[in-house]
Order: structure tokens, then C-alpha cells, then sequence
């Protein structure tokens, strides 16, 4: 059974509103270990775009799928390389300067 029309665009602005609400409420100091927990997510997401794209049957299905994809890769990676740079804030200075030598 598919979902299709209003319903669809019903679960998907509700989905919006409601991760704005949760994330809007998470104070600052968390955001550092929910990112790290995101980014498992984002690589359910990409798997998911993968498995959609895999069943695409007509043309602009499979352009549909194949831009998830991607869109899904870029938001993996660019959650890692956020992540990183927001963990190296919280290096002392000697961690830092032994991580600039290696």
C-alpha cells in the first residue's frame, strides 16, 4: 500500500515541524554528541535512497533516486566533517599542536 497525495505531504510537513520543535529545544551543549548520533541516521537515510532507487521503474524515478542519493552521501559526509572540526574545538592546546605534527 502506498501513500500517496495530501497524506504523503501531510506526514512530510508534519515530520519537518515536529524535528524543527525537537532540535529548536536541545540546549548547546548537546549538540556536539547528537550530531555523532545523527550521522548513523544519516547512513540509514542514504541506504533507504539506495533501496528506492533500486526499485525506480521509469526515468524520472530513477532521476528522483539518484539525486536522493546523492543529496543523502553529501549530507552523511558533510555531518562527519562537521562533527570533527566541532570536536577539535574541545582539544587543549597540546592536543592540538601534537595533531598539527603527525
Amino acid at each position: 500500500m502506498a501513500i500517496e497525495g495530501f497524506v504523503a505531504i501531510y506526514i512530510f510537513m508534519l515530520a519537518g515541524f515536529a524535528g524543527f520543535e525537537v532540535i529548536s529545544r536541545v540546549p548547546v551543549i548537546l549538540h556536539t554528541p547528537l550530531m555523532s548520533g545523527s550521522n548513523f541516521v544519516h547512513g540509514i537515510v542514504v541506504v533507504g535512497a539506495m533501496v528506492v532507487l533500486g526499485h525506480a521503474e521509469s526515468t524520472a524515478e530513477q532521476i528522483v533516486g539518484f539525486i536522493a542519493v546523492i543529496l543523502a552521501a553529501g549530507n552523511a559526509v558533510g555531518g562527519y566533517v562537521v562533527t570533527e572540526r566541532m570536536l577539535e574545538m574541545f582539544k587543549s592546546k597540546d592536543e592540538q599542536k601534537k595533531g598539527a605534527q603527525e
